[in-house]
């Protein structure tokens, strides 16, 4: 466990877990890049490559299961290190067949079902690892300053992304992802826990048992439950966005990679803002509004794309200009969300839990990138985007009249567990 007596970035082991992470989400902001570019290089329309990221995010139905079964494993650390070496070797399968002239659509579909499997994998492990590392009360600094990182992984990742593709193609920039999850395994191996052993099964405890236990606790939860709503219909609308975004500012809007790279570069510097002032907002107007703050201004911004028009640098302008106002929305919105249903879930539970959550929440992104992908064939890729940044403001009504709405902080959740921090 982390020692409460000084700040986690003086923590060695944090250090290294927020190393780990800090890698990984570098390597993931250039894949996000380049691979809707190797799938428009191969010939996709924007339902494909659509479909692509429905794909990644697909495998997350099952979350809930697989988030069973970690429940039951003594040890985290080596599913997160199996997950990152997995992950690093399909990543490294496309350039490898694009080196042979081999490469294919049906092989790109593939690596994103695998890919999204053992990232969902690495999801359900996560948090049961991050809180036998970081106390209760620290939470929300170790969120803020995990999220901080991403937000700078969204500053360089897409421009070192976009460059890559433009000098080197596609598919060999996704040799920096495959890197990444390599060094990312090797950091994780060095975060030395004590993790708390799972509860003894009560007389051979069947699987549907734990899968409707967790869900269960979902659904009954006053805070969980509308998070659950809010995140998950915030979610199926963004990820519209997400799904066909490089689509829409290489082929509507005619920007070349690097400048797409560089424009979602820059504008990710209103996450890294968001991330550093998260904790200070959430204290100002209370952890719940700020989450329902967040939510508004993730999503409306989104609205505005297909406001770009002119010159390339002023279509690469609102392109900044909106990804540095969602981003901003996201941190807020995201930093906060995290620490409170990390205080909120059962430490014997969380992984089950957790694959509930997760079953819900990441199961509409392929839902929502799907209805994308077949909105954008029936009426075109800028009014999909209007739907996607209007239709996910929405998300924010969930949270009213809740107990999360109202919320001040994190210590105002009920500890689950009845006691202080795990392994304190």
């Amino acid at each position: 466990m982390a020692d409460s007596g000084r700040p986690l970035w003086c923590d060695g082991r944090f250090v290294t877990f927020w190393a780990a992470q800090s890698v990984s989400e570098l390597g993931d902001r250039v894949s996000e890049i380049a691979l809707p570019f190797v799938a428009v290089g191969l010939g996709a329309s924007a339902t494909e490559v659509a479909l692509l990221t429905a794909l990644i995010w697909l495998p997350n139905l099952l979350a809930l299961l697989v988030g069973s079964w970690v429940d039951r494993r003594p040890r985290k650390r080596p599913l997160l290190v199996g997950a990152d070496l997995a992950r690093a070797l399909v990543v490294l399968t496309v350039p490898a067949a694009a080196l042979v002239g081999g490469l294919t659509l049906a092989q790109l579909f593939a690596v994103a079902v695998l890919l999204g499997t053992w990232s969902m994998l690495f999801r359900s492990a996560w948090q049961p690892f991050f809180v036998a590392l970081v106390r209760r009360e620290q939470y929300v600094e170790a969120n803020g300053l995990l999220s901080a990182t991403r937000s700078g992984s969204f500053v360089v990742g897409p421009a070192l992304g976009g460059g890559l593709v433009q000098l080197l193609t596609a598919p060999v920039a996704l040799v920096v992802d495959g890197l990444s999850f390599l060094l990312s395994a090797v950091l994780l191996r060095r975060v030395r826990v004590t993790e708390r052993a799972p509860a003894p099964a009560t007389g051979g405890e069947p699987l549907r048992a734990r899968l409707a236990e967790g869900l269960r606790l979902v659904v009954r939860h006053p805070i969980l439950r509308p998070a659950l709503c809010c995140v998950s219909w915030v979610n199926f609308f963004t990820i519209m966005t997400s799904a066909l975004l490089v689509v829409f500012a290489s082929r509507d809007l005619g920007l070349p990679a690097g400048v797409i790279g560089v424009a979602l570069g820059v504008g990710a510097g209103g996450g890294l803002f968001g991330a550093l002032l998260a904790g200070r907002v959430a204290r100002w107007i209370g952890t719940g509004r700020t989450i329902a703050l967040g939510a508004v201004v993730f999503t409306v911004p989104l609205a505005a794309l297909p406001l770009a028009h002119g010159s390339d640098l002023a279509k690469a302008a609102v392109l900044a200009g909106v990804e540095a106002a969602s981003a901003f929305g996201v941190m807020l919105f995201d930093v906060n969300l995290n620490a409170v249903t990390a205080a909120a879930i059962p430490d014997a539970v969380r992984a089950r839990v957790q694959g509930a959550f997760t079953s819900v929440n990441y199961g509409a992104r392929p839902l929502g990138a799907a209805a994308g992908g077949v909105l954008a064939g029936l009426v075109g890729l800028g009014p999909t985007l209007v739907v996607a940044g209007l239709g996910g403001a929405l998300g924010a009504l969930w949270l009213v009249g809740t107990p999360l709405l109202a919320l001040r902080s994190v210590d105002d959740v009920e500890d689950p567990d009845g006691g202080g921090s795990p392994g304190s």
